[in-house]
């Protein structure tokens, strides 16, 4: 290269498939020169109201090194259909989970995509999972209490080649917090407090 030709630069991204790109790699580059800002801490809390109806909510977490409220207060109810000895005033918890798993998956998608300049056109899934309630229900102790197995599938459609989206859903897939969770466990401490 001469003395006058000066190096090609790199546009910087411009927002992509709604995702802030520009604010996503300037939160990389912090968290990558300090490390301790990655330590989050999510909250929720639960109230039981009567049979196998509860209410929860979330309102706050610790992250990046300070306290954060959401914009709003989430609640959330849950329940078991009549078949299972509930009114069907909300989803099951384990529907929920299935409901966690597959939007973890389809935010990362959209971050990735953007990421790599991929102009997301459609993301769509179908998620379920197998469930033999009679560890639940005590009825055998070689039955476990929760799923199986559960099956994602994601359609994906966008202006990068078949190869490119698929690797875009398995790297969400990789980096998914909550696949993570259910797929290498986490330790869970519980403790009851009486009145």
């Amino acid at each position: 290269m001469s003395a006058t030709t000066a190096a090609p630069t790199k546009a910087p991204r411009e927002p992509l498939n709604g995702v802030d790109t520009p604010t996503l790699f300037a939160t990389i580059n912090v968290v990558r020169e300090n490390p301790g800002l990655a330590k989050f801490r999510f909250r929720a809390s639960g109230k039981w109201v009567d049979g196998t109806y509860s209410e929860a909510r979330i309102e706050s977490f610790t992250g990046a090194g300070t306290e954060h409220s959401h914009k709003t207060e989430f609640r959330y109810s849950a329940d078991h259909p009549a078949v299972l000895v509930g009114q069907d005033r909300g989803p099951l918890p384990v529907e929920f989970l299935l409901i966690g798993l597959v939007s973890c998956i389809t935010a990362g998608i959209g971050n990735i995509a953007a990421a790599r300049g991929v102009t997301l056109t459609s993301v769509e899934s179908q998620i379920e999972g197998d469930l033999d309630v009679q560890g639940v229900l005590g009825l055998s102790d070689a039955v476990r209490n929760g799923y199986e197995r559960i099956r994602v599938t994601f359609t994906i459609a966008g202006d990068a080649p078949p190869e490119k989206l698929r690797q875009i859903v398995e790297q969400s897939r990789a980096r998914s917090a909550v696949y993570d969770v259910l797929t290498n466990g986490v330790p869970v401490d519980l403790t009851i407090n009486t009145r």
